[in-house]
C-alpha cells in the first residue's frame, strides 16, 4: 500500500515528504513528532463554546463507530487519550487535544447513526458541519471510512460539504486488517478514485489498522507535515 500513501511537502525536523511513500528517516521523524505529550484540553457541544484558535487543527471525521478515537490513540501512542465507545452515536461533542503546541487534534462526533433521537442527532451533526464550514485554523479533515463496508450517502454528503467549504480532506481507510489482500487492493483503488473526484480531496489515501498498527507510521508522517516544527538557526 506504500504507493497509496501521501505525506506532504513541508519540513518537520528532517521530514520532507513529496507526493509518494515516506522513507525510513521521514517515518522516524514523524514518530518523534507524535511522541510529544498530547493532552485533552477542551470539549465543545455548541459553536459558541468552541475554544479560541491556538494552532493548526486536524479534525477526525467519519461515521459512528468507524474508529476515530482508536486512530487518535494509535497515532499518539496513548491508548486512553481519546475515549472510544462501543455504543454508536454516543460521542456528541468536539474533543480537542493539544500535541505540545505542535498540532491540535479534534475528535468529532460520528455521523450517520440512524438510531439516535432525531433532535439530538440534528444538534450534534449540526455542530459538526458548522465547525467544518467555519473553523479558520482547520488545516485538514481526516475522513475515516471502514474498509469493510461500502461508502454511504452520509460520507458523500460530507465530502460535498468539504468541497463547498474548500476544506481539504484525506480519506483514511480504517480496520484494513479485516480485509484479505485482494479485497484490500480493490478497496484502496475505490477510495483513491473517490477522493480524486472531489476538489477538496487529497489525491492519495491512507490505509490503516489501529489494532495491528498497519499504516500508522505513514499517517503520522502525513499529519505531521501539516504543522511543521521550524528549526532554529
Amino acid at each position: 500500500m506504500a504507493d497509496k500513501v501521501l505525506g506532504g511537502g513541508d519540513e518537520v525536523e528532517g521530514l520532507n515528504l513529496a507526493l509518494g511513500p515516506a522513507d525510513a528517516d521521514e517515518l522516524e521523524a514523524a514518530r518523534v513528532y507524535f511522541a510529544a505529550p498530547c493532552n485533552f484540553f477542551y470539549a465543545s457541544q455548541s459553536l459558541d463554546q468552541l475554544p479560541e484558535p491556538r494552532g493548526i487543527e486536524l479534525a477526525f471525521a467519519g461515521r459512528s463507530n468507524v474508529g476515530k478515537s482508536s486512530l487518535v490513540n494509535a497515532i499518539t501512542g496513548q491508548n486512553t487519550l481519546a475515549r472510544a465507545s462501543n455504543t454508536p452515536g454516543r460521542t456528541r461533542q468536539l474533543n480537542f487535544f493539544d500535541l505540545s503546541g505542535r498540532l491540535i487534534l479534534v475528535d468529532m462526533p460520528g455521523y450517520g447513526y440512524a438510531q439516535a433521537e432525531k433532535k439530538v442527532k440534528e444538534d450534534w451533526q449540526g455542530l459538526m458541519f458548522n465547525y467544518l464550514r467555519g473553523r479558520p485554523n482547520l488545516a485538514r479533515v481526516a475522513l475515516l471510512m471502514d474498509g469493510r463496508i461500502e461508502v454511504k450517502e452520509s460520507d458523500l454528503a460530507v465530502m460535498d460539504l468539504l468541497d463547498k467549504a474548500a476544506v481539504t480532506f484525506q480519506i483514511v481507510m480504517t480496520k484494513a486488517d479485516g480485509l484479505k489482500p485482494g479485497a484490500l487492493a480493490r478497496k484502496t483503488e475505490e477510495l483513491t478514485a473517490l477522493a480524486r473526484k472531489h476538489a477538496a480531496g487529497f489525491p492519495q489515501i491512507l490505509v490503516t489498522s489501529a489494532r495491528t498498527g498497519l499504516g500508522i507510521p505513514e499517517a503520522r508522517a502525513a499529519f505531521a507535515a501539516l504543522a511543521p516544527i521550524i528549526s532554529q538557526g
